[in-house]
């Protein structure tokens, strides 16, 4: 009889562990790309100003691209083209850290929901009209003054009156991305008491600046606060012309959330 022999039978290895999976990444500012650039282009204006432009320099600047509102009651012949680009240019500038800082946090808080609503062109041309609006209502409040004008608070402003059109839904309802919320219409929007409160209270912040007690930033410099007003009438009033359908929203793992802070 033939023997055959055999190596014993070898115990099944155990399967090897697998390294638990790595959550996806969550940016710090989780910003639409219309805003991040607008943010890197005020940022980066304010840098050239004050690290690379000598003092004639800046004055220079803020002269050729700041609003005046005394450029409209003087002849165009005696006075260059600024009056035609200024009212759009002077959001651009600021004229302090804490300035430009301040703006930058709540044009992030509203500019992104506004900017996920209505898409890149419609924000641009937002960011003007708000602008022009705001320059405008100034210099009627102001009209022939020499004093300068400069900043993105009226256009933040409108941003925020546009919020206060679809940011704050009249009903409760799961959560979901405040860009998708359905736009409602001036008159439901001043039925909401969400709304009315927020109006109340931007109201009661821009009337302590109009009396000189400023909420942030620099106390030394006079903030306009009629161009806030006239920046957040534009964007609540006319918001619609800008609006387009939100999509359907989608039910997925790390779908974006917009949340307002103030």
């Amino acid at each position: 009889m033939n023997e055959q022999t055999a190596e014993p039978t070898k115990a099944p290895e155990p399967p090897e562990v697998q390294p638990p999976a790595r959550p996806p990444r969550v940016p710090v500012f989780n910003l639409p790309p219309a805003l991040f650039f607008s943010l890197c282009l005020l940022i980066a204006i304010y840098a050239v100003q004050t690290l690379v432009l000598s003092d004639d320099a800046v004055s220079w600047l803020f002269f050729t691209f700041g609003f005046v509102p005394a450029r409209y009651v003087i002849p165009l012949s005696q006075q260059g083209p600024e009056l035609f680009w200024t009212p759009v240019t002077y959001s651009l500038l600021h004229g302090s850290v804490q300035h430009i800082v301040f703006n930058g946090f709540w044009l992030m808080a509203f500019g992104a929901p506004v900017v996920r609503r209505i898409g890149t062109l419609r924000f641009v041309l937002f960011w003007i009209l708000s602008s022009v609006a705001s320059a405008a209502l100034h210099a009627a409040l102001n009209w022939g003054d020499i004093s300068l004008l400069i900043g993105a608070s009226g256009v933040i402003s409108g941003l925020m009156g546009a919020a206060c059109r679809f940011a704050f839904p009249s009903e409760r309802r799961p959560m979901l991305p405040t860009h998708l919320n359905a736009r409602l219409s001036i008159l439901e929007a001043l039925k909401s008491r969400t709304v009315v409160i927020f109006m109340l209270l931007w109201l009661v912040g821009n009337a302590l600046i109009a009396i000189g007690i400023p909420l942030a930033g620099d106390s030394d410099q006079a903030i306009a606060w009629d161009a806030h007003i006239g920046g957040f009438v534009f964007g609540f009033l006319l918001f619609s012309l800008f609006d387009r359908a939100p999509s359907p929203p989608v039910e997925a793992a790390g779908t974006k959330k917009d949340m307002l802070q103030s």
